[in-house]
């Protein structure tokens, strides 16, 4: 892992502020990009938010079948039961 130096203090309502120069260099904008939160040990880590299959984890191709996000390969798989 490689530290940034970079320093954000928590408000009083938890958030912290994303640097201008993290959102870039991660292509994460302001309308609606998301991150995921991530928990190991005492370590808290953000991750660039990727839709991904609900069964094989695959990000390509995804698409909502039933509510849920599915890849054009799994949807195949159960299409042939």
């Amino acid at each position: 892992m490689k530290s940034t130096g970079i320093v954000r203090k928590v408000d009083e309502l938890g958030r912290i502020v994303l640097p201008i120069e993290i959102r870039k260099s991660m292509e994460i904008d302001n309308k609606g990009d998301a991150v995921e939160i991530f928990i190991d040990d005492d370590r808290i880590i953000l991750k660039k938010y990727q839709p991904a299959c609900i069964f094989c984890g695959d990000a390509d191709n995804v698409t909502h079948f039933g509510g849920k996000l599915l890849c054009r390969s799994c949807i195949a798989k159960i299409a042939s039961l």
